[in-house]
């Protein structure tokens, strides 16, 4: 678990700091800002989906029935 929490950190405070600079690279401006908020989009997935208890695993889908795995 601590080894996901520390990629989520690298990922999401790398994304954050490729999307700060994208506004200071001449010619490359778009792309990066899209690598660097898919970059932090990544981190949220990961850390939602780090543990066998994630955010998104649920035992019964919506309607009440068995899950699917």
């Amino acid at each position: 678990m601590i080894l996901s929490f520390i990629i989520f950190l690298v990922m999401f405070v790398g994304g954050i700091w490729v999307m700060g600079i994208s506004f200071e690279v001449a010619g490359l401006e778009a792309l990066l800002f899209c690598a660097g908020l898919a970059l932090v989009c990544l981190s949220m997935a990961w850390i939602m989906r780090a543990d066998r208890s994630g955010a998104t695993r649920r035992s019964n889908n919506w309607d009440g029935g068995p899950a699917t795995n």
